[in-house]
């Protein structure tokens, strides 16, 4: 059963960022499925990396946009981009260090993160950004 269940409340209408968010829930979704089959710890590291990358990448797409576009609010946002990166990092470092807990600190944060920021920050530029005709 997923941890996040994909609909309409998560999509911010713009094609490209609503297609790295379902990969982003995917993502959870996946590890999630490895902790519920006991099989967390040997794919906890890849998924880690795997969200680092992405991170990257996605946040880099939406401040393109920001800026592009004059987002009013893009400071805001990427302080929390960037917080999230250091955040998933700093998992990286307790995996690394071999700390048990991990999975459940990684699945809380974020399951929390992805839903108050996509249904929150994310929706707050959606209408300002498709204003601008970004689709």
């Amino acid at each position: 059963m997923a941890l996040i269940q994909w609909n309409d409340s998560f999509r911010v209408n713009i094609v490209e960022i609503d297609h790295q968010h379902q990969q982003l829930v995917g993502m959870i979704n996946a590890m999630h499925q490895a902790m519920l089959q006991g099989t967390a710890r040997e794919t906890m590291g890849r998924t880690i990396s795997e969200l680092l990358s992405y991170a990257s990448r996605h946040f880099a797409s939406e401040e393109r946009l920001f800026d592009r576009y004059g987002y009013p609010e893009a400071p805001a946002h990427k302080l929390e981009h960037e917080a999230f990166v250091a955040k998933v990092s700093e998992f990286k470092s307790t995996l690394e260090s071999r700390q048990l807990s991990l999975s459940i600190s990684v699945m809380q944060y974020l399951y929390g993160w992805v839903v108050n920021h996509i249904k929150g920050s994310d929706q707050k530029y959606a209408p300002f950004l498709t204003s601008k005709g970004v689709k």
